[in-house]
């Protein structure tokens, strides 16, 4: 935690997962601090002792609040969401919010693994580009991606990191 009790959130800003806990932490409002943690240079700082302390897997976002280490960004958003319940993220409607976790299982599943820079890597450079896209319109196409209401909120914040300028309200209005 940071010198003066606000939340710490350990991020990399290219890092789509922890840019949906920023979006979250500044749609509820909640003050927070940073600790950039570079996934690149010198073979990555999520690798490092110090690191695997805070997150044993070694990824980024991790956020300490409440006296407490969180990792995974589906899980902070739903711990912010669950104990800090005004300015809220999710519908009211039952049914609503069930569409709203399909949408982020789909992206947090289905679509955002498979754009992992570690497995791009793994393809011939030319290619990367016509996989990521094959994966993002599959989960969009094949998936249930359409919009909920009109306010920022869950979905929103696991469509816009992952997908470029334009592109998220392509899907969110396609229907």
């Amino acid at each position: 935690m940071s010198a003066v009790g606000k939340p710490l959130l350990y991020s990399y800003w290219r890092s789509s997962c922890a840019w949906r806990v920023r979006i979250a932490l500044n749609l509820k409002e909640i003050q927070y601090d940073i600790k950039p943690i570079n996934l690149v240079k010198d073979g990555g700082e999520q690798n490092s002792e110090e690191f695997k302390k805070i997150n044993p897997m070694g990824r980024v976002p991790a956020l300490h609040i409440d006296g407490h280490t969180l990792i995974e960004s589906m899980n902070i958003i739903n711990y912010l969401e669950e104990t800090r319940p005004e300015r809220a993220l999710m519908p009211n409607d039952v049914l609503k919010r069930s569409k709203v976790r399909e949408i982020c299982d789909i992206i947090v599943t289905g679509i955002q693994p498979l754009q992992n820079w570690t497995l791009l890597c793994e393809l011939e450079e030319d290619k990367r580009n016509e996989w990521a896209q094959r994966w993002i319109d599959k989960g969009f196409e094949e998936g249930t991606a359409k919009t909920l209401d009109d306010k920022p909120g869950t979905s929103a914040i696991f469509l816009d990191p992952g997908l470029g300028e334009g592109e998220a309200e392509q899907y969110l209005f396609a229907n």
